[in-house]
């Protein structure tokens, strides 16, 4: 099997991979963009695995007038632009000391070690420039054919190493297995049994990996293991898991993509925006979606006053709550409300009115109009 795409031909990514070949070291591609140019989905980041140290790899660097950026130093890592293009270069490394949030790490010369330190064997592929494809594992090229997600090694250590592992689990069975094998029971029964280990992580690094599992085009088996084994609770706690396959269902019969905030209103729990440590627009637009599911606020209401896509959302999870599909005139009575322009402005109303009761009449006609639908005019209403 050779790797194959034209980012591995972008003339950036040849020219890091001439310059540490030039010098006599190695510059193998490797994780994810090899694990997804095999299987054809698209590459996005570019990962170099070498035997050259990280001070090497930035005099390399500057001697072949690229950019170097020093990302993550201490543990291998340098960014080398080329051609406006960025690539984590990374010495092989083998793990010395493991403290579940991260391990001390030792620069290594053997691939072997480095691939025996990453979490799982599909991700542990590597491929010279050229194409070769090395499987230093000697399960990884089988477990992606057949698209089944395994720990290396044991599991119990690979999660040891870091306990955010314990989510990626579930969100690359979402994204790169195959249903039909399920979760791998040893992968399964060591999340379950390390799950407490999540509440020593950053309230970042798990936010982060829901939102990337949430955005995989069906997590809700992913999820529902999740909430089986009791990982859930530890990353969400108070998260349901039942409504989000029937949202996921909506989704699917209106044609609307994924949306991780959407999915996340759909799970609920405490708090979530400051639980996951959303952005505050992200918090913004969870509380409102929220907030609004339990409302009997109209169609056309919640569009004119929220905007096409949330009212659409906030429609598709009360749905769900109910177990009934979304009426797509519905969806249409959102579009009209989205669109809906109040006829009445602070000036139609004065000098008659002022300050507070100028408020109040203003919100009574601008209720008047909701009411019938948007139906009536400036003159009815003024009348």
């Amino acid at each position: 099997m050779r790797l194959q795409g034209p980012w591995m031909e972008h003339v950036g990514t040849q020219a890091v991979c001439n310059m540490l070949k030039a010098a006599g070291f190695q510059a193998l591609f490797v994780g994810g963009c090899v694990r997804n140019g095999l299987i054809g989905v698209r590459v996005s980041d570019i990962d170099i695995a070498t035997d050259a140290t990280p001070d090497v790899v930035c005099d390399l660097a500057e001697n072949a007038g690229l950019r170097a950026v020093p990302t993550g130093i201490e543990h291998g890592t340098v960014t080398v632009i080329a051609q406006g293009k960025p690539h984590e270069v990374t010495t092989f490394r083998k793990d010395v000391e493991t403290h579940g949030r991260h391990a001390t790490v030792a620069f290594s010369t053997d691939i072997a070690e480095d691939a025996a330190r990453r979490d799982f064997t599909m991700n542990a592929l590597y491929a010279s420039p050229d194409g070769e494809v090395l499987d230093p594992t000697g399960e990884g090229l089988a477990d992606l054919s057949s698209r089944r997600l395994r720990f290396i090694g044991r599991a119990e250590d690979r999660i040891r190493e870091d306990y955010l592992r314990i989510l990626r689990f579930f969100r690359f069975h979402a994204w790169y297995a195959d249903p039909e094998n399920g979760l791998d029971p040893d992968g399964l029964s060591a999340c379950a049994a390390l799950s407490a280990g999540l509440e020593t992580l950053s309230k970042e690094r798990i936010g982060s990996e829901i939102k990337k599992l949430l955005s995989a085009p069906n997590p809700a088996p992913a999820v529902a293991a999740m909430a089986q084994t009791g990982v859930l609770i530890h990353a969400l706690p108070g998260a349901d898991a039942c409504r989000l396959p029937i949202l996921i269902d909506i989704e699917d019969a209106h044609d609307i993509p994924a949306d991780p905030i959407r999915r996340l209103a759909a799970l609920g729990g405490q708090s979530p925006e400051s639980a996951l440590r959303l952005s505050k627009a992200e918090g913004r637009r969870l509380s409102l979606i929220a907030e609004q599911i339990g409302t009997a606020t109209g169609p056309m209401e919640l569009g004119y006053r929220h905007g096409a896509d949330d009212a659409r959302d906030i429609l598709m999870l009360r749905a769900a709550s109910f177990e009934r599909r979304l009426d797509p005139a519905e969806l249409d009575d959102v579009a009209r409300g989205a669109v809906a322009l109040f006829p009445i402005t602070a000036a139609d109303l004065m000098p008659a009115l002022s300050g507070p009761a100028l408020g109040a009449k203003l919100k009574e006609l601008e209720n008047r109009w909701i009411a019938s639908g948007f139906t009536l005019d400036r003159t009815a209403l003024l009348s």
